[in-house]
């Protein structure tokens, strides 16, 4: 349980690190809370999105990981941040990442800022 929570905080700063820095990822709320709120629900989401989808996009592209030296990682991110936008437009959050290359550079910031925070944060394997 320990784990899922340090996951999920840390898929909630990422997201919070690729909103602040990229235009085109918005969170909108009428306040703070509902805000704060809202980016864990779509931290939720894209957790949900990379722990179901992503192991099925990676298997049918393993001939391009190996190809591109896995360089389509981060194409693979883009679709499961874009993916994520999709859903949570479908569920009413208001998040939305706007464009491919939006979404290929906001998947960089939350892969490098997620490790960084699953370093930091502890978990529960003792």
């Amino acid at each position: 349980m320990k784990n899922f929570v340090v996951k999920t905080v840390a898929n909630s700063a990422a997201l919070a690190v690729a909103i602040w820095l990229l235009d085109k990822i918005t969170l909108t709320g009428d306040s703070t809370p509902k805000k704060v709120i809202t980016l864990v629900l779509v931290a939720l989401l894209f957790g949900v999105v990379n722990f179901l989808v992503k192991p099925v996009v990676q298997l049918l592209t393993f001939p391009l990981f190996i190809l591109t030296l896995g360089l389509i990682t981060l194409v693979v991110n883009a679709l499961m941040l874009l993916l994520t936008s999709w859903l949570a437009d479908q569920v009413s959050l208001s998040f939305h990442v706007e464009g491919f290359w939006t979404a290929v550079l906001g998947g960089l910031i939350i892969s490098v800022v997620s490790w960084a925070m699953n370093v930091v944060l502890p978990d529960d394997k003792d």
